[in-house]
């Protein structure tokens, strides 16, 4: 067994997060959108939820932008007044879209428990869309951390 990708502290950090900045390309323009995101292992999950949106959700431009260029990104951040306590992660990977099977019923799973909102307020459907993003390098910084410097980590070459 390698190195795990994602170490147990970045694990905590992403995971006590609430959104995330997920970017996608048609190989023309940028597109970013906040999300609420789950990690399970090192594959990050949103889904398109029944919040309003300008589009029906295969006609969403994230949607459309992983199915013609999976490549993919979502940052993770912390701001805080005290600049000593700022942060972020970001993960880049391969992007998927989930609309049945096992895999999407446990993102789903998981964004419940995460988000209460998803039980309640705006309740996510059990057959909703699910980007998944296997994450495939990592890059983070802390300013916190005794070595200010930016770190990187990459899946290893098979």
């Amino acid at each position: 067994m390698g190195i795990a990708l994602i170490d147990a502290g970045l694990r905590r950090r992403i995971g006590r997060a609430r959104v995330g900045h997920f970017a996608t390309s048609d190989g023309r323009e940028a597109a970013l959108v906040p999300v609420c995101f789950v990690l399970l292992g090192d594959t990050v999950y949103h889904a398109i939820d029944a919040k309003p949106k300008s589009a029906a959700p295969d006609e969403l431009r994230r949607v459309r932008n992983v199915r013609a260029n999976p490549s993919a990104a979502l940052l993770v951040d912390h701001y805080d007044e005290d600049w000593g306590r700022l942060w972020y992660v970001l993960l880049r990977g391969h992007a998927g879209v989930l609309d049945h099977g096992a895999e999407q019923q446990r993102a789903i799973a998981a964004l419940k428990r995460k988000y209460v909102q998803y039980r309640t307020t705006v309740p996510l459907a059990g057959d909703a869309r699910v980007i998944a993003l296997a994450v495939q390098r990592i890059s983070h910084w802390r300013a916190s951390s005794p070595v200010r410097r930016r770190a990187s980590r990459q899946v290893p070459a098979p």
